[in-house]
């Protein structure tokens, strides 16, 4: 059972669905989860998926667009904003606390790609996130300054931040803002140099697969000052002390990403890997999703 809902993230109107059990009754007590999508992805595709198989294990579970994006208010449009997209968490922990049949103390976050690192980032502060998952998970600030791992020189995002910086003036200005691509725009822009994640997004969010007409799979260029200047990992050993699952494709190349999180995590933790999925594999292939989904309903179950 799915109800549009909607709640606020400061003076932003946010667009969601929570995913309800299909034997829910009203005056029971359930554990609550916050789903979080991925970069340029909306509240209708894997995290509605997760949200959907979750619920049928017994969990109220919300899922929404991020500020600025999907069906979501703010201005501008398409801005990836990670502040934003850790406090649009915290707006779904409030109104999960609104609801009479919601476990207040019994409630966790998962995300899948970009969504997986934004749940890492909130659950270091958000202390009613008594548990964490994360699905091929890909911190935004680490991804934004590596290349699946490898980092990218000083030199060459110093020139990202001042191309970023004078089409902000440019802007301020009156020109046309610009758009960058989380996802190939179509089969030209993939190369051999493309990695397998991104060849496999275009196939996920370009095509029938996945594509929603809310998911525009491309953000603001002048989020690049925020992304970059963003951090998953450095507070992660002294303040991510709740229980974490990572979930990561045996094949994924940004399998890197969970396990240096894993590395750096000092509480209860685990690293989940799926044999032969790859990054994108694990946002619908059923035959990945089902073990992510068991792996995640059995882990959220300690709430």
């Amino acid at each position: 059972m799915v109800q549009a809902v909607s709640f606020a993230n400061r003076a932003i109107q946010l667009s969601g669905h929570l995913h309800l059990p299909d034997d829910f009754l009203e005056d029971r007590q359930y554990p609550a989860l916050v789903g979080i999508h991925p970069a340029g992805g909306v509240k209708e595709q894997t995290i509605g998926l997760y949200a959907k198989r979750l619920a049928a294990h017994g969990f109220v579970v919300v899922v929404f667009d991020a500020s600025y994006q999907g069906a979501s208010g703010g201005e501008p449009r398409l801005l990836e904003d990670p502040s934003a997209r850790v406090e649009d968490a915290r707006a779904a922990a409030d109104f999960l606390s609104t609801l009479p049949y919601v476990d207040v103390e019994r409630m966790g976050v998962f995300g899948v790609c970009a969504g997986g690192g934004y749940a890492l980032a909130v659950a270091q502060s958000e202390r009613r996130f008594k548990a964490v998952g994360v699905v091929s998970a890909t911190p935004m600030g680490e991804a934004a300054r590596t290349i699946v791992g490898n980092p990218i020189p000083a030199a060459a995002l110093i020139g990202t931040l001042q191309a970023a910086a004078q089409q902000r003036t440019a802007e301020a200005r009156g020109a046309e803002p610009l758009y960058a691509p989380f996802v190939p725009e179509q089969l030209a822009d993939i190369d051999d140099n493309t990695p397998t994640f991104l060849r496999e997004a275009y196939d996920y969010y370009r095509t029938p697969r996945g594509q929603h007409p809310n998911s525009k799979g491309r953000f603001l260029m002048t989020s690049l000052d925020k992304m970059l200047a963003f951090t998953v990992f450095h507070l992660i050993p002294d303040l991510l002390t709740q229980p974490l699952l990572l979930i990561a494709g045996s094949i994924a190349d940004t399998k890197v990403y969970s396990e240096q999180a894993f590395a750096l995590s000092k509480g209860p933790k685990e690293l989940f890997v799926i044999e032969g999925a790859t990054h994108v594999a694990l946002y619908d292939r059923p035959e990945y999703v089902d073990q992510a989904i068991a792996k995640l309903a059995s882990f959220f179950s300690n709430l």
